[in-house]
């Protein structure tokens, strides 16, 4: 099965239906072979399940294994404070750009779309260089509201590595997924055997980071990439590894990820971030979970030249629902988005109530546009 897919990667062929079928075979017999109901593995990548969705490759799946999301929308998980300090900010009069998906995003009361109705300063850009560009052709202040997992830290890290002009601040709301995994595996009544790692975060990490994680709490790692059958093939791969009772670390994305990853892209980042604690919205508190400018980039760091008042928004009336929305049960994979009374019906990607039907990596928003476990069993 492992050459068979190293056969096809090295072909650039990763969408071979009969290789898709032998996959989906051998996941079954897998299955039968652990011999149980309720085999449960966990992704952490919203890329992982977009594809999922986008191909229903769930119905590819026996109906005895339950592949869920984890906390893998770097969206979702930005916090309700952190998003406060954006508006802010921005209702201050300082100009905030930010990644398209933060937009709608909802905050204690207000989303910087709500801030940009009125008036503020607000403007979306896809990548921190255009951030940066900005900032040069202004005389203002420009704060870049800076969100995703280690990928996107590292871009913001090699900006500022780069050299900006003093009046580009970065907030950052960056998050670091290892510690969010911990987290998962520690929840009471979770039923996660083994997790799927995210390819493109591997490839700056290395897929060794999880050595020790696997060992700790006797669960299985496998890396894989984001083409199907990527994806079928770390499922298979996974469910070997929970059969056999090896909680090891297995790479499924060669062609992508070493051991060892990107280490320059590594050091970049730790020059310039830190890991601190952080709420991770809707999940917990996450020890090591969020990354911070460290002190030598205090000059860069937003919360450092501004004082930061988001009393008004605290004392305005919150937005309505947000007390039923169960995003964060559906990231720790406790919930699946159709368990949400909101979801479909008060809760759209129109009119979200939650940042997980906000993100195009969200699990509602991604389950709200394909569907999430279609049944093609008939076509």
């Amino acid at each position: 099965m492992q050459e068979k897919l190293e056969d096809a990667s090295r072909q650039l062929k990763f969408r071979s239906s009969k290789t898709g079928r032998d996959l989906s075979a051998a996941i079954g017999r897998i299955c039968r072979e652990i011999g149980r109901d309720g085999i449960t593995i966990m992704h952490v990548c919203g890329s992982h399940e977009q594809a999922l969705a986008k191909y229903g490759l769930r119905s590819a799946l026996p109906p005895e294994l339950d592949l869920i999301m984890g906390p893998g929308c770097p969206v979702c998980v930005t916090d309700l404070p952190e998003v406060d300090e954006a508006v802010a900010l921005a209702e201050s009069g300082v100009r905030i750009v930010t990644y398209g998906d933060m937009l709608r995003v909802p905050g204690s009361s207000k989303s910087l779309a709500d801030a940009r109705a009125t008036g503020a300063k607000v403007d979306i850009v896809y990548g921190v260089h255009q951030a940066v560009e900005l900032a040069r052709k202004l005389e203002e202040e420009v704060v870049f509201f800076a969100t995703g997992f280690e990928t996107t830290a590292v871009a913001t890290a090699a900006a500022l590595l780069g050299g900006v002009p003093d009046n580009f601040l970065v907030l950052s709301a960056h998050k670091y997924v290892p510690p969010a995994m911990e987290l998962v595996a520690r929840i009471p009544g979770s039923r996660v055997e083994g997790f799927l790692a995210a390819g493109h975060a591997a490839t700056i990490t290395g897929w060794g980071i999880f050595a020790d994680f696997a060992a700790k709490h006797g669960m299985p790692v496998v890396v894989a990439g984001f083409e199907p059958l990527d994806i079928l093939a770390g499922v298979a791969r996974l469910l070997e590894l929970v059969r056999d009772r090896k909680a090891v670390v297995d790479n499924m994305y060669p062609r992508c990820v070493t051991r060892d990853g990107n280490q320059r892209a590594q050091e970049a980042m730790w020059k310039v971030f830190e890991t601190m604690a952080g709420r991770w919205r809707g999940i917990a508190e996450i020890p090591d979970g969020n990354l911070r400018l460290r002190e030598e980039w205090s000059h860069s760091d937003a919360r450092k030249r501004f004082k930061i008042d988001m009393t008004g928004l605290w004392t305005q009336a919150p937005r309505a629902r947000v007390d039923r929305c169960i995003c964060g049960n559906i990231m720790a994979g406790l919930a699946s988005p159709r368990d949400c009374e909101l979801f479909g019906h008060e809760c759209t990607p129109e009119d979200p109530v939650g940042a997980c039907m906000v993100s195009s990596e969200g699990s509602c928003r991604i389950w709200h546009h394909y569907g999430g476990h279609p049944d093609l069993s008939d076509i």
